[in-house]
């Protein structure tokens, strides 16, 4: 298996602040998409998720996973990165859910439970921290 690289071209959309369509594989094997927060160390790609959500539990089932980022200004200009989950730690989860707070939200020191949801759902949720390795990388424009 050939690891790809994310072209410069393109690394701003993963930079932030794009959302990303993340697609992962259902026990059935169906398709379920939702939208994700994103960001990179290096070539790889970072997420955030909660425990109990149904694309956490799908990555852990089957690690292969797809994100389709696109510029909101042109759309055609996009990357779309099929690729395996290489980690899932609820380590620094939250300061990574902070972290992709404060890009998003473009406000230094914001945080997800209390600036982006209730506070009260941290009561509730469990942050997960998942890295993504590049396998296939596609761009457009």
């Amino acid at each position: 298996m050939s690891i790809a690289g994310i072209p410069e071209s393109h690394r701003d959309l993963i930079d932030g602040p794009f959302n990303a369509a993340l697609t992962t594989v259902m026990p059935n094997g169906h398709p379920q998409t939702t939208p994700v927060w994103c960001n990179r160390e290096g070539d790889t790609i970072l997420i955030n998720t909660m425990r109990n959500f149904r694309k956490c539990k799908n990555m852990r089932q089957n690690p292969k996973v797809t994100l389709l980022i696109y510029d909101p200004v042109n759309p055609l200009r996009n990357v779309e990165i099929r690729g395996r989950v290489v980690d899932m730690t609820e380590d620094g989860a939250t300061d990574h859910l902070d972290a992709l707070t404060s890009l998003y939200m473009d406000r230094p020191g914001a945080k997800f439970f209390g600036d982006s949801v209730p506070a009260a759902f941290e009561a509730v949720h469990q942050p997960v921290k998942v890295t993504i390795q590049p396998i296939r990388v596609r761009t457009e424009g």
